[in-house]
């Protein structure tokens, strides 16, 4: 396993040192994309065997729900890499450039980051995702994705490396590690920080915490999304109510979803009821503080501190009372995870005062916060989404699979 790994490594140091046109990029996914339509029943094919081995495992109904490649998804994975084609090439773009009293002619120019690394569960999507995205940025991959969709995602990688081969590319800017044991994760993060300069873990809280904690290698990515919605007392309720209906219920599982509802004390009667009936009615669990219960008379279960910091993934919400912005401001910087976090207001002042001061990469203003998500922003997509204070935040699309250096030419300047 060891020298395989090494091996794996190597390859993709060789690989990321060509540099490849852009024209050259996007007949590779162009071509990557044919093959896919082309080799479709191939795909639902191996993907059956990762179903009948999840059945086998007993993995939960919405783990198994994820793995299934449909025509329909299939479809989806070919737009998704049709739109990360269209995407302008990121690479070796002038950002700035300025000339200083010295006679210096300094450029600041995008470059690519160079091997990463992707550790990844359940979708079989983020194999192609990922895999077309860091190759569009000029970027060397190695894929680690989960067991559950081991034949899907060799198979999507297996078809990508064929389109490198095919048009006169190396490879291995595209490797699948086809290796089932556990350890192979520990030595990613500890053994190859010669060869990997960037990790990336896409997955449950384990997964992201054990990278995070463990990895030897700079990572990308968020923990936990415990996202909030937080009702002013100056929200239109019609636009309230459908913005957190959305947010909680649209797609419970994601880390887009929102898990704390905040609710200025001045509107809980006039606003907050019809919300928390809305949510209820559609089969959603209110745990709530003493003050929404005293006014609640719905079926609500009284929140304890634990539930300010939890992250359900499903249809349950924590809801708590504030007595205006600040505290809304105040509880989502201690209690939130840097991921989404949404006002809603028709008072602009409010709203940029919210904006302004919450500490998430995404803050949002009269919006449901399931709209975090790489290609709701026109990204084509995403490898992850980061929480970290260093950039990139947010969705990790193209743009931001990139870092920059610095080009300095002058007429023979020596410095005195």
């Amino acid at each position: 396993m060891k020298n395989l790994l090494l091996k794996i490594g190597k390859k993709s140091v060789k690989a990321f040192s060509s540099q490849i046109h852009s024209d050259k990029k996007n007949k590779i996914l162009k071509d990557y994309c044919s093959l896919i339509k082309k080799n479709k029943k191939m795909i639902i094919k191996e993907n059956q065997k990762d179903i009948k081995n999840a059945y086998k495992k007993k993995l939960k109904d919405n783990l198994i729900n994820r793995l299934v490649l449909s025509d329909k998804k299939i479809l989806d994975i070919i737009n998704s890499v049709n739109k990360i084609i269209k995407l302008k090439d990121p690479t070796y773009v002038t950002l700035e450039k300025w000339k200083r009293p010295n006679g210096l002619k300094i450029s600041k120019v995008s470059v690519p980051i160079g091997v990463i690394g992707v550790i990844y569960e359940s979708r079989p999507n983020v194999t192609s995702d990922v895999a077309s995205l860091c190759f569009k940025s000029g970027n060397s991959v190695i894929l680690k994705g989960g067991s559950e969709a081991f034949y899907s995602n060799l198979l999507l990688s297996k078809l990508f490396r064929k389109s490198l081969k095919k048009n006169g590319v190396d490879e291995n800017f595209v490797q699948f590690i086809n290796i089932k044991k556990r350890n192979v994760v520990d030595f990613m993060l500890n053994k190859m920080s010669k060869f990997i300069d960037v990790i990336i873990p896409r997955g449950g809280k384990e997964l992201v915490k054990k990278v995070q904690s463990l990895s030897s290698v700079p990572t990308i990515g968020h923990l936990e999304g415990i996202c909030h919605s937080y009702v002013d007392k100056d929200a239109n309720p019609l636009i309230a109510k459908k913005i957190v209906y959305n947010a909680k219920l649209r797609n419970t599982a994601i880390c887009g979803a929102t898990e704390t509802i905040l609710l200025h004390e001045k509107i809980i009667r006039k606003i907050g009821i019809q919300i928390l009936k809305n949510l209820e009615k559609n089969g959603c669990k209110i745990i709530g503080d003493k003050k929404i219960i005293q006014n609640y008379n719905g079926k609500i279960i009284k929140a304890t501190k634990k539930d300010w910091s939890k992250e359900y993934l499903s249809a349950i919400v924590s809801v708590k009372s504030v007595k205006d912005i600040n505290e809304a401001i105040k509880h989502i910087n201690k209690y939130g995870t840097m991921h989404t976090d949404s006002i809603i207001t028709q008072n602009k002042k409010s709203a940029k005062k919210f904006l302004k001061e919450v500490k998430s990469s995404i803050a949002m203003h009269n919006t449901s916060t399931q709209f975090a998500d790489g290609a709701e922003f026109g990204f084509g997509g995403e490898v992850g989404i980061s929480t970290n204070t260093l950039p990139p935040r947010g969705p990790v699309g193209l743009n931001q699979l990139v870092s920059y250096k610095y080009q300095i030419t002058s007429d023979g300047k020596i410095r005195k």
